[in-house]
């Protein structure tokens, strides 16, 4: 018997979406999950919903038993060709300037922050004042 394990394409494995027909992709290996759809405590959803890509991360963020890795070893069919998979690309939102809604000029807002309380000051010493001596 040969040992050798036989490497797929994302094409190929991507082929394998159905029901009836079922392989995953999960750190560099190939499972043909086929059989364990019916049992897979998430449901078949789950598994169906990541076929055609690499589905480690969702298979990481699960945190399966050692169980549930070790029932993998059963379902392992060959590797797949690293150079298939598409790079992934991190996320980074395009740079804007700064935005200021009603466009006055911040050293505007600075002394309008200094000059409304000192005016609302004056005017309560004033009415007051004024009103004591009347």
């Amino acid at each position: 018997m040969g040992s050798e394990t036989k490497v797929f394409t994302l094409a190929e494995v991507s082929e394998h979406n159905s029901p009836k027909d079922c392989w995953l992709v999960i750190d560099g290996k190939v499972y043909d999950v086929t059989k364990f759809l019916e049992d897979h405590p998430g449901g078949d959803e789950v598994l169906l919903s990541a076929t055609g890509k690499d589905a480690t991360d969702d298979f990481e963020d699960v945190g399966h038993s050692t169980t549930a890795r070790a029932m993998m070893d059963e379902m392992h069919v060959g590797n797949i060709d690293t150079a298939t998979i598409p790079v992934k690309t991190k996320y980074t939102p395009p740079k804007q300037p700064h935005y200021n809604q009603d466009k006055t000029p911040e050293f505007i807002i600075k002394i309008l922050q200094f000059l409304v309380p000192l005016l609302i000051l004056g005017l309560a010493v004033g009415v007051r004042f004024y009103t004591k001596s009347a």
